[in-house]
């Protein structure tokens, strides 16, 4: 009761209630309070309506009132400082369910705000930086910020990965350093995997009772990488052989296949990757069989092709015209390659343009012939000589005619026909190369009327007419090719290492030094050279060339920005060349050391038969230097060159003396 003072208990118990008026009534009589309680319970009286409980008779009836239903004692939850009832609270058995259900709700939400706060709490704390427990590759970097643990990763795992990797090949061992393997740790991609942010339930109870382990990110460079292993391989491989068949001379050389071992390009990458990673120091990688394509069964079947290809000459005919493929010049048109099908097979495949070249103007009317663009000399200055197409043996028809024939066998006769053909080299390219004048020139002498000069002149007539393009390099074996009988070469002796022996093609060492000293004037760079054995008369000393095929070759750069035109003419006497182009330097001088360190010659005799007599020398050392000279003064030096000369034993023929 609201601001009430302490109650007195009044003589009349009703006294103090007071009871609603009306227009026209006395004052009821109120039944049923029980001894000691205040009206006040029931609140104000001013303005009350007259409330009766159920089943009460109204005012003024003479029936006595029913009594009151049984009501629970109210229970003030804040009880008025000024009322104080030491008795204890009446409890009331058959209000305990009521109290349990308004209880339930409220342990709910007790728990479930416990729920939350034991998700929200941590998950605050965490959110923001990496999720607790969270490892690259046995970097801690859990509770860190993105930068900070960026910069951990650098400082920790970029170090292991600067670490050499040793990488072993069954016995062989090599070191790779990280930067020869291409790898590099991407920071970045590695932190872009880690969960961040505001964690999810899930994230909260795994950065609270787990790890999150996460591989780190690298960055490859493929072709370095590739070019590493590739290198490694390089010395490990053991290729399988395939098998093939060759010729030597007119006897078919067979190379039976066989079994071999490659490395593993792709494991190798991977365990290379991981040793680095890691931080092992260490790969093992593992070679894996590697089958040849090729079957013994198609090597034998080849043999067969092979032996019956040089059986005899083959004969082609034109219109009543004839010439003859001789088994020398098959031999070296026929190879066998591996069936592109994949089965296994060797097909023999002939080169008829190179067999052609021999014989095809017999079979062909110059008139007809496809012309090169090529120059003339004419009063001195090279003048362009325009292309032509025309026609000529088709190649392609008669290399499929002598393959069919070399598996089938029967007469070899074989019958051409003529087809269109283009010029090899045209009008439009070697126009504007700048081919205008002598820019270097050569000659040399030898004597008549001996099997060399035939070898001589032959390469001389090849050699004629070659263009050489801005940044190209010449090889005189592979433009000229193996000297055969079948291109008009002959047997001639030649010094070959040491001894003077007969081979075909001997003696063009001559025409190889003549082409050497144009070249040398010309200003043209050296790529390689071999000097000869023993020092000749003929040539000036320290600018001689051997040439023997295909070991000994010479080989030269167009350094310039113009083209070449190789001219060679020879006489039975003689031989020079001469290279046009486009003049670089006014002069270009040799400087020759004098000869020093003179070795003395021994002396021999010999009854042999074939005994050619010699005529000694003393060898010798000499230096050759280039000069270049522009408007009188030295531009350019090149770096000396040394040559060594052996001497060169007498020879005296004792045979019928």
């Amino acid at each position: 009761m609201r601001n009430a003072g302490p109650i007195e208990s009044p003589t009349d118990p009703f006294a103090s209630v007071p009871l609603p008026q009306r227009a026209t009534s006395r004052k009821p009589r109120i039944e049923g309070l029980p001894p000691g309680v205040s009206r006040d319970i029931f609140g104000p009286t001013t303005g009350r309506q007259e409330t009766r409980p159920a089943g009460h008779p109204p005012a003024g009836s003479a029936l006595p009132p029913a009594a009151p239903e049984s009501q629970p004692w109210p229970v003030r939850e804040d009880p008025s400082p000024a009322f104080t009832d030491p008795s204890p609270p009446p409890s009331f058995t058959d209000g305990e369910p009521s109290r349990r259900r308004r209880l339930l709700p409220a342990v709910g939400v007790l728990v479930l705000l416990f729920v939350l706060l034991a998700y929200l709490v941590p998950a605050v704390l965490m959110s923001g930086s990496v999720l607790r427990g969270t490892r690259v590759a046995g970097v801690d970097i859990g509770g860190l910020t993105v930068t900070q643990a960026a910069e951990k990763l650098r400082h920790e795992l970029a170090a292991d990965l600067s670490k050499p990797v040793v990488v072993r090949v069954g016995d062989y061992e090599d070191t790779i350093q990280p930067d020869e393997a291409g790898l590099e740790l991407d920071v970045v991609s590695t932190i872009n995997q880690v969960p961040s942010g505001f964690p999810s339930p899930v994230e909260v109870w795994r950065g609270l009772t787990g790890t999150t382990e996460l591989e780190p990110k690298v960055t490859v460079d493929a072709s370095q990488l590739s070019r590493t292993v590739e290198g490694l391989a390089e010395t490990v491989d053991q290729p399988p052989v395939e098998g093939k068949v060759t010729f030597k001379g007119l006897r078919p050389v067979v190379t039976q296949p066989r079994g071999g071992a490659l490395l593993d390009r792709g494991e190798a990458v991977k365990a290379i990757s991981d040793a680095f990673l890691t931080g092992a120091g260490r790969a093992s990688l593992s070679l894996q069989p590697a089958e040849p394509a090729t079957t013994r069964e198609a090597v034998n079947r080849a043999r067969t092709q092979a032996v019956r290809a040089v059986q005899g000459p083959i004969t082609l005919t034109l219109d009543g015209k004839q010439a003859q493929l001789a088994p020398e010049a098959i031999a070296a048109s026929l190879t066998f390659v591996a069936d592109p099908d994949g089965d296994g097979a060797l097909t023999p495949e002939f080169d008829a343009a190179r067999a052609l070249r021999p014989v095809e103007a017999v079979l062909v009317d110059a008139a007809q012939a496809p012309r090169d663009a090529t120059y003339e000399i004419v009063d001195g200055r090279p003048q362009l000589i325009p292309s032509r197409a025309g026609r000529g043996v088709d190649e392609r028809r008669l290399s499929r005619d002598l393959v069919a024939l070399l598996r089938r066998g029967g007469e070899r006769v074989l019958p051409v026909t003529l087809s269109a053909a283009p010029p090899d080299v045209t009008t439009e390219e070697v126009s504007g190369l700048g081919i205008k004048e002598a820019v270097g020139s050569f000659t040399s002498e030898f004597d008549c009327c001996q099997p060399r000069v035939t070898n001589i002149r032959q390469m001389a007539a090849d050699l004629d007419g070659h263009l050489v393009r801005p940044g190209q390099t010449f090889s005189l074996n592979d433009v000229i090719g193996e000297r055969t009988a079948e291109g008009g070469y002959v047997p001639a002796p030649q010094v070959v290492g040491g001894r003077l022996i007969t081979i075909m093609g001997g003696g063009v060492s001559q025409l190889a030094t003549t082409l050497y000293n144009a070249v040398f004037f010309g200003g043209f760079v050296d790529v390689a050279h071999t000097p000869m054995d023993y020092h000749s008369s003929r040539f000036p000393a320290g600018r001689d060339a051997a040439l023997l095929y295909p070991d000994h070759d010479l080989k030269w750069r167009n350094d310039s920005d113009h083209g070449v035109l190789i001219k060679a003419s020879s006489t039975g006497t003689s031989v020079t060349v001469t290279l046009y182009s486009t003049k670089r330097y006014e002069k270009i001088e040799a400087v020759e050391s004098e000869k020093r360190d003179f070795t003395p010659f021994r002396r021999e005799t010999s009854d042999a038969a074939d005994c050619q007599p010699v005529a000694g020398q003393q060898g010798f050392t000499i230096d050759v230097t280039r000069v270049f000279y522009e408007d009188g003064e030295v531009v350019k030096r090149d770096k000396k060159l040394t040559t060594k000369y052996r001497p060169r034993a007498e020879v005296v023929c004792t045979a019928g003396g």
